[in-house]
């Protein structure tokens, strides 16, 4: 079984104060952009131009 602390990782990241990241969730897939920008920030799905979840194949554990 997965451990909780590894379920998500990042797999992109750029800035410093102000970050743009992307998150796997390696347990479904979908793809996550956190954006941070001093004290604030937001996380929400990656959507493709179509409009549709963006989501990596996992292997199944």
């Amino acid at each position: 079984m997965m451990d909780a602390k590894n379920r998500f990782e990042r797999v992109y990241a750029q800035g410093a104060v102000s970050t743009m990241e992307i998150w796997v969730d390696r347990k479904t897939g979908v793809n996550y952009l956190y954006h941070r920008d001093g004290n604030a920030g937001g996380l929400t799905p990656l959507f493709d131009e179509a409009g549709k979840v963006v989501v990596t194949a996992v292997s199944v554990e």
